[in-house]
């Protein structure tokens, strides 16, 4: 019979016959090497994650808490406001605390800058009341226009200045001075509803500019004014001043 040795087998085979060690796989790791840590829980993650905090949130003062002092330009401010925001963006908590002291320092701005054009109301009312009662009666007369309003006229009678220097050549500003007076005419009458008041104010003033450019005109130094230039065009441009002076702020 065949006896079979099943106590000690004899496997020939090379790779059957090779021992597996596990304890060679164990090296040193280098010095090098960190291990990637994971977090316990939830709560040991950081505020939206590898984002950096903005450490002065908790500071009340808008000024200190975006690193500008009191008395700085809005420019230093908008800078500090936009610096901040790119180094903490991402996280959301840092970039409100940012964006909350940026707006109370607007927010005071804003209501100094009212206060501000209150008391020159206050002033000016106060003075106008302090005045003599000419100067009272003399502002009765008087109201300022929109801005529009100003430069829209204000554009008009400088037209008719440089029409008149670029015809000087040629011959006298009558035809210019005529124009500028039915404007100023016109706007009077869309004014004070009052074709008659408006002719007397537009006559009034062409009167009186040509008075005051007539005696001002011959003593300014002739250094000053172009050789060209005349005594009668140089006095139209001042009577194109008062026609706009009368029918921009009359009343």
């Amino acid at each position: 019979m065949v006896s079979l040795s099943v106590s000690t087998p004899n496997f020939t085979t090379p790779f059957i016959g090779q021992k597996l060690t596990f304890r060679a796989n164990t090296k040193t790791l280098p010095t090098s090497y960190s291990p990637v840590r994971t977090p316990r829980c939830a709560a040991d993650t950081s505020y939206g994650g590898n984002v950096p905090k903005f450490p002065r949130t908790s500071i009340w003062d808008p000024y200190k808490r975006l690193g500008v002092s009191y008395d700085a330009s809005e420019e230093e401010i908008w800078g500090s406001r936009n610096f901040l925001l790119q180094q903490y963006a991402g996280h959301e908590r840092s970039e409100e605390s940012i964006e909350s002291a940026f707006e109370k320092i607007l927010m005071a701005s804003f209501t100094q800058r009212k206060k501000t054009k209150i008391n020159l109301k206050s002033k000016l009312k106060k003075k106008v009341e302090e005045s003599p009662p000419w100067v009272k009666n003399l502002l009765n007369f008087v109201e300022v226009p929109p801005i529009e309003v100003i430069f829209r006229r204000l554009f008009l009678f400088a037209f008719m200045g440089g029409w008149s220097i670029m015809n000087s050549a040629e011959g006298g500003p009558a035809f210019q001075v005529a124009v500028s007076l039915a404007a100023c005419i016109y706007f009077l009458n869309e004014k004070t509803k009052s074709l008659g008041r408006a002719c007397i104010f537009g006559l009034g003033a062409l009167v009186t500019g040509w008075v005051c450019g007539s005696v001002l005109v011959p003593n300014i130094p002739s250094m000053l004014l172009h050789p060209t230039w005349t005594l009668e065009l140089v006095t139209s441009l001042v009577v194109y001043v008062f026609l706009f002076l009368a029918c921009t702020f009359l009343k």
